[in-house]
């Protein structure tokens, strides 16, 4: 399981003007600002993007500053694998230490869209666990066992949301490097990729996509 939530596409005015910097060449820009104030990207710099994406990451530096953020919900099993994209990214987590007792654990807590009959009886027996040992933290917090039992046997399937900044570039690299990946969150994070704009002219550059 992986949701994409409150995503926010940002400075693609300043990116394209300084793509056009080099050559001094803002004249033939064709963007603009509509009535009330919203950017308004012409299809010469549409152009112009893609023309300078297809041609490398040398030549496609503005798009490392078209930034992206975003919430995403999705297991520590995937988290680990998105961990591997440092450069240029940033996340803030929900804490799994401080408050990993602030709520009882339920089935939906969990990824579980996989899993069989017999793997659904393992995760809700665990869960019962967890919750118990939960209710013996709370109830007594300083007894510090049942919070230890809670981490150590936490299952990587358990969801955690992060709020993560990412730019084009970063997206590019993504993509290509995970949409045919095994894991299904994969395949959901490389549609929303899909879905961005000017995704079409400058981040899906290969193969003619």
């Amino acid at each position: 399981m992986l949701k994409v939530e409150r995503t926010s596409v940002m400075n693609l005015d300043n990116a394209i003007r300084g793509a056009r910097n080099p050559m001094n060449s803002w004249a033939k820009s064709d963007s603009y600002y509509d009535e009330s104030g919203k950017f308004v990207l012409g299809p010469a710099d549409l152009d112009f993007g893609h023309r300078l994406a297809i041609a490398g990451s040398d030549h496609r530096k503005f798009l490392r500053q078209i930034f992206v953020s975003v919430d995403i919900t999705a297991p520590l099993y995937w988290w680990k694998e998105f961990d591997t994209y440092k450069v240029g990214t940033v996340a803030n987590s929900t804490s799994t230490m401080h408050k990993i007792h602030a709520k009882a654990f339920e089935r939906d807590d969990f990824s579980h869209d996989r899993l069989d009959g017999d793997g659904i009886a393992a995760l809700d027996s665990l869960i019962a666990y967890l919750e118990a040992e939960r209710q013996k933290f709370v109830a007594q917090k300083e007894n510090r066992q049942p919070w230890h039992n809670m981490i150590q046997l936490l299952p990587s399937s358990y969801n955690q949301m992060r709020t993560v900044t990412l730019n084009y570039e970063n997206l590019i690299n993504i993509y290509y490097a995970r949409r045919t990946h095994k894991l299904a969150e994969w395949h959901v994070l490389c549609d929303w990729i899909a879905s961005l704009p000017c995704a079409n002219e400058w981040i899906r550059i290969r193969d003619g996509e």
